[in-house]
């Protein structure tokens, strides 16, 4: 099973100076930084996914996400996505690299924003090894199995569409020689009408399937789509998860044939959880997860440039207490300091973060008492000085630290490389 990790432009610069919050003097956004797979040896994921929508605007679509600029969308084109990516050489030889539309960029669209004469066009200049042919999402999936009858008709005609897509999008790629693996995608009301999607995909001639509308489905969910549907495929046919978000269960979907999945779960929670944003390898084979420690740059954050701007809090004070936050858990970090007296600095500074945000004092007490046992815990099993990962080796203490992007990204391909690392045992361990 492959773990395909989507590419979002997800780098850090190298030579970043920790101690003084920069950039190393001269860098310069994407040549000077690395990806995760240039970082670490080796590379925390099998495979990368590239989003269609991220590359290029997709016409009409105004809410379309995109990250690369006209001249980095020429210049994949130009090179090739592998070379762009820089995931290209013998090391990186026989990996995956999946081309999709990015249907959410144009959810709310009533047709896919991108042809698939576009498509196919486009992950053949950029040499893909395997491409989605444009979906259209369905994300209500009722487990009691409705008739096509029973279901409204914007939601028949995304299943219409991506069939009928899917069917004119194979015909493409096969005359222009099959340059990558074409992936036919599942898309469906309910696990039935899914299983019956896969059913007619794979006798259009499609060998590898991609099941979407997963996101919002719980773990039993997914588990009865993948049931209907490989009670209506062969053996043989292969199967890709799209945008997984149940990673951390996926011991639960070892038994499905399941060929690859992809997930940003593992480096976004690095930054966007509010509690389990370090992972660890647990003793018991499970992860473990652990609250990394927010020291936010007082003169950027935005909850503590408000609260300077109101009056309520002085930048000068903040930024006394935000240095001493920062010194205390380097000085623990070196035993040069207490758990008692880190947890004491970090949490005057923190009580910032809250005060002010109108829920009340006994609100945020409750909440600061909270966060102060996370951070305790943290604190007392130093779960950085434990991992072997290239990022804990080299930043050490500073990858726990919740501030500023170069320390969050950081801490993301760490949880990138602890999961791949469970991925591979959990598997192994089913074999």
């Amino acid at each position: 099973m492959k773990f395909l990790y989507s590419d979002t432009q997800d780098y850090v610069d190298p030579g970043y100076d920790f101690l003084n919050d920069r950039c190393r003097p001269g860098r310069e956004r994407y040549w000077s930084d690395v990806y995760a797979h240039e970082f670490m040896d080796p590379a925390p994921y099998d495979g990368l996914l590239v989003s269609m929508s991220a590359v290029r605007q997709a016409a009409g679509v105004a809410t379309s996400k995109v990250r690369y600029s006209t001249r980095e969308e020429q210049r994949l084109l130009r090179d090739g996505a592998r070379q762009f990516l820089r995931y290209g050489g013998p090391r990186f030889k026989d990996t995956m690299l999946l081309g999709d539309c990015g249907a959410f960029a144009y959810v709310e669209h009533p047709v896919p924003a991108y042809a698939p004469e576009e498509v196919v066009e486009f992950y053949t200049e950029a040499g893909f090894t395997h491409g989605i042919s444009p979906d259209h999402i369905i994300f209500a999936c009722d487990l009691t199995n409705p008739s096509e009858q029973a279901v409204d008709a914007a939601t028949r005609q995304r299943f219409a569409i991506t069939l009928a897509n899917a069917e004119v999008f194979l015909g493409l790629v096969k005359r222009e020689g099959m340059p990558f693996e074409p992936l036919g995608p599942v898309q469906g009301w309910s696990p039935k009408s899914m299983a019956e999607a896969a059913h007619r995909l794979e006798r259009m001639g499609y060998r590898y399937l991609a099941i979407g509308g997963l996101v919002p489905l719980k773990v039993d969910a997914i588990k009865a789509v993948l049931t209907a549907i490989r009670e209506r495929i062969r053996p043989e046919t292969e199967i890709h998860l799209l945008g997984f978000a149940k990673a951390d269960s996926i011991h639960e979907f070892t038994g499905f044939g399941i060929t690859s999945f992809d997930s940003t779960s593992p480096l976004i929670r690095a930054f966007k959880d509010e509690k389990a944003n370090y992972y660890r390898e647990g003793s018991d084979g499970r992860l473990e997860y652990y609250t990394a420690i927010r020291i936010p740059q007082a003169t950027e954050n935005a909850r503590l440039m408000q609260g300077i701007k109101r009056g309520q809090f002085s930048a000068e004070d903040l930024l006394l207490r935000e240095r001493r936050a920062l010194i205390e858990v380097r000085a623990y970090d070196r035993g040069a300091s207490s758990a008692e007296a880190t947890l004491d600095a970090v949490m005057d500074y923190h009580q910032f973060l809250l005060r002010g945000d109108g829920t009340g004092a006994a609100q945020q007490d409750k909440a600061l008492r909270k966060t102060a046992a996370l951070v305790q815990r943290t604190l007392k099993h130093q779960p950085w000085k434990e991992c072997d990962c290239a990022v804990c080796r080299d930043i050490g203490v500073e990858v726990i630290i919740f501030r500023s992007s170069n320390r969050n990204k950081r801490r993301g391909m760490h949880n990138l490389s602890v999961y791949h690392r469970h991925l591979s045992k959990t598997i192994q361990g089913t074999a």
